[in-house]
């Protein structure tokens, strides 16, 4: 275990190097000029040199790209050329926003998937069985957008029991809150909870019919015991790499759930950033969310190895 908590790690540290790299070089080929970006069309071109030099853009790419990994390696993100504020004072807020959607989202989507997935398997080819396949491929045949504006529509406007609100803190008034954080939830764990019902059903029909499974109810385990001891927990592998799977979808799915639903999380903060040639924004943003990707990869590997005790003996 040390030894693949190790290898990990450094593959960990190499994919954000290379993440943090790229992005640096790709932001530097958007079109445009920052610095005008930023102070706007009205002004002077001795302000425009003054900010530039500021944000040292007259620099070498060599020397900004050094000055780049110094600073953040100081824990340094720079600071916002359109706010002028640190970037590490709105990027916390934001990436907590998007990061309560998807937890969320996922908790739900997983407890609810495994639930169903096991109702369809121990009842095969049965009227329950046909149903939740068919809302599972009815889940995942639609997109994400589409599934938002129809229930912004529906429960926004034509009954409006969860009308658009302004987002408001967990902390200012938790109902409020519970009450946006409704239509967003759902509108990212229908997909999810559909993959996870079919990968559910699936290996648990498999480990249904297993040899080992056979045997236990040969010597009169009861049947719920066989699902719960027996089926269930190998069944689970798969699901859990189907989950990591799952997590990095969600991620990539808030750009959408968040501008539809006005959700103020890191999606419309790079959206923002990406308009205005923000170079320190988009570059915290990107490395924020490949940090949490890579997280997510990593701890999913680690419930893998806890489930499948042959994984920790490769």
């Amino acid at each position: 275990m040390r030894r693949f908590l190790l290898t990990r790690f450094a593959q960990a540290a190499l994919q954000l190097f290379a993440v943090g790299s790229i992005v640096f070089l790709l932001v530097r080929l958007i079109p445009g000029d920052p610095a005008r970006a930023a102070l706007g069309e009205g002004a002077t071109e001795e302000q425009v040199a003054q900010t530039r030099e500021t944000m040292h853009l007259n620099d070498s790419f060599v020397s900004q790209y050094v000055g780049f990994w110094g600073r953040l390696f100081q824990g340094d993100l720079g600071t916002s050329l359109l706010s002028s504020r640190p970037v590490m004072q709105d990027l916390p807020n934001r990436l907590g926003n998007s990061l309560e959607l998807v937890l969320v989202s996922l908790i739900i989507a997983v407890t609810l998937g495994v639930l169903l997935g096991r109702v369809a398997a121990t009842r095969a080819d049965k009227p329950a069985d046909h149903a939740l396949v068919a809302g599972s491929i009815f889940g995942i045949s639609l997109p994400v957008f589409v599934v938002g504006t129809l229930l912004l529509m529906v429960f926004a406007f034509l009954v409006p029991i969860l009308p658009p609100q302004r987002f408001t803190t967990p902390w200012q008034d938790p109902v409020t809150h519970l009450q946006i954080l409704v239509l967003p939830v759902v509108t990212l764990t229908a997909a999810s909870c559909a993959v996870i019902t079919r990968m559910t059903r699936a290996a648990m029909l498999e480990t249904l019919s297993a040899d080992y499974v056979r045997t236990a109810r040969s010597k009169g385990l009861a049947e719920q015991r066989v699902i719960k001891d027996h089926a269930l927990r190998t069944a689970l592998l798969p699901v859990a790499s189907a989950t990591t799977v799952e997590l990095t979808t969600l991620i990539g799915s808030t750009v959408l759930v968040e501008t539809i639903f006005g959700w103020p999380g890191v999606s419309s903060l790079l959206m923002s950033a990406v308009g205005q040639r923000d170079y320190p924004v988009i570059q915290a943003v990107v490395l924020a969310v490949a940090a949490v990707v890579i997280l997510v990869n990593l701890v999913g590997d680690l419930v893998v190895r806890a489930l499948d005790p042959r994984a920790e003996e490769a």
